[in-house]
């Protein structure tokens, strides 16, 4: 009897999580609930400036590179010399580049940089 109502309760389960999870999530403040209204989540501190032509930065691993912005791709310069262009993607971005295993994710004064088969860098201009 238990091992039939576990059965039963093992199917009725995952369906209900789906269920739950295609709820819409709404951020939006309640009524009355004003100071929700007037939090920023963006960095008092760092305003948000444009990517400048060209940054120099520098990885959490020690290693320091150079990324010129070309507008619709970014050329990203080795400290040994080899250098990569790699476009917008998708092509209307100003922050995500990159190609078949290799991109780079450019957020403020920071960016990530993937290549396959190594752990993500951080770096900070």
């Amino acid at each position: 009897m238990r091992l039939r109502r576990t059965f039963r309760m093992a199917l009725a389960i995952p369906p209900l999580l789906a269920a739950a999870a295609c709820a819409p999530q709404t951020s939006a403040p309640k009524l009355g609930n004003t100071a929700a209204a007037s939090v920023s989540l963006a960095p008092a501190s760092e305003p948000t400036a444009p990517q400048p032509r060209t940054a120099t930065y520098n990885c959490a691993d020690g290693s320091v590179m150079t990324i010129e912005n070309l507008g619709t791709s970014v050329r990203v310069l080795g400290q040994n010399g080899a250098s990569a262009e790699l476009p917008a993607s998708p092509a209307n971005q100003t922050s995500r580049y990159g190609e078949a295993h290799d991109a780079i994710v450019i957020d403020g004064r920071e960016a990530l940089v993937m290549k396959g088969g190594a752990p993500p860098l951080a770096c900070k201009r």
